[in-house]
């Protein structure tokens, strides 16, 4: 596997995760593994298989995670230049059509979540974005059409 560019801040939250699922999800399927195992005739037992269902589930994020966070590369915040919109940088901008303006911080796939604001690098709004300066118009291809925002601000935060 490839790098994996990640904050800080996104390792540990990957980090909480894999422990999350370690310590507490996989003792929780293995006790319901056991208790329907003591419920007799397992190849009738929807409990059994279910449960087997969600361990191998489990176990299989356990292993990507694994595999994602032994590849992490953490990216140097305190090198982030934000004369340009680029990865880790917070921009605003503004919608030229409608006035209407909104605020997102760029990040590594990985680390995208919408309801923080943070969009993938790779989402054809942050493409868009990337290398602008304040200031600067930034056309956007979007399925209903071509969108124009201004660049705001660029921030670290």
């Amino acid at each position: 596997m490839a790098a994996v560019y990640m904050t800080k801040e996104g390792q540990q939250k990957k980090l909480d995760e894999l422990n999350h699922l370690e310590n507490v999800e996989r003792p929780r399927i293995i006790q319901q593994i056991a208790d329907a195992r003591d419920k007799g005739d397992l190849s009738e037992n929807a409990e059994y298989d279910a449960a087997k269902e969600e361990q191998g589930m489990i176990e299989s994020k356990i292993a990507e995670l694994k595999t994602l966070l032994a590849n992490v590369r953490i990216i140097d915040e305190s090198k982030v230049d934000t004369s340009s919109v680029q990865l880790l940088t917070t921009v605003t901008i503004k919608n030229v059509k409608n006035g209407a303006t909104m605020k997102y911080t760029i990040v590594t796939e990985n680390e995208a979540n919408l309801k923080e604001h943070k969009i993938s690098s790779a989402t054809p709004i942050a493409k868009g974005l990337i290398g602008k300066k304040k200031g600067e118009i930034a056309e956007i291809s979007a399925p209903n059409g071509k969108m124009e925002f201004e660049i705001v601000d660029i921030t670290m935060e």
